[in-house]
């Protein structure tokens, strides 16, 4: 009847403007995220240092004390496995640690699908602590990772860290690295130099074959 083809029409019509709703919706979440994370990048703290002093850990390039122990709060690149089975390394926020266990509970920052896992349980070795200062290149270029040198970076707009190659180093604070990411698209098997932040790339870590 044509009251049932009009039923069906505009309830069609309703479903598709409520999922470009939730499209508009996570658009807005997602550029209000990367522009939290970018604020983040710029504003964290510059070590200038003083001559014949040594950088401190987790300034620029410089890693954590293997004793160091994530805060809660804290944001840090985590090694998580996926429904899939993948493993990616991601931006999370610490929750809690546990001394007992030896475990991070971590929290993915980008997770907006209710039905995926937010939180991870994960040992200290799937942790890496994020630069809690920028290195200022002048007065401190030993902190900052040279040129050629193999890291994790997150790839610009997104919260995921990928292995790349450092390709030109900050020469004053405020600039960004300039990285090139392992990507099969290219003959080189790796991307054009994107811009990265100091607060975003972090030491290799390789992990030992089981």
């Amino acid at each position: 009847t044509k009251l049932v083809t009009y039923y069906s029409t505009a309830l069609a019509d309703a479903e598709r403007e409520e999922e470009a709703m939730a499209g508009n919706q996570e658009s807005l979440r997602r550029g209000a995220l990367m522009k939290m994370l970018q604020t983040a990048s710029y504003s964290l703290p510059l070590y200038v240092g003083k001559k014949g002093t040594e950088p401190p850990p987790l300034c620029g390039g410089i890693p954590a004390e293997p004793s160091y122990i994530a805060r809660r709060g804290e944001m840090v690149a985590a090694l998580v496995r996926s429904p899939e089975g993948d493993e990616n390394w991601i931006l999370a926020e610490v929750l809690e640690w546990n001394a007992s266990s030896g475990k991070y509970d971590v929290e993915d920052i980008d997770v907006a699908d209710e039905e995926q896992s937010k939180r991870h349980t994960l040992s200290k070795r799937r942790v890496i602590p994020l630069p809690k200062m920028r290195a200022d290149p002048i007065t401190c270029p030993e902190a900052l990772f040279p040129k050629g040198t193999n890291v994790l970076a997150i790839y610009p707009q997104t919260t995921c860290f990928y292995k790349a190659v450092v390709d030109q180093v900050p020469s004053i604070a405020t600039e960004d690295y300039e990285v090139s990411f392992e990507d099969s698209q290219y003959v080189s098997g790796f991307s054009p130099p994107l811009p990265v932040g100091q607060r975003y790339l972090i030491c290799v870590k390789e992990r030992k074959p089981k």
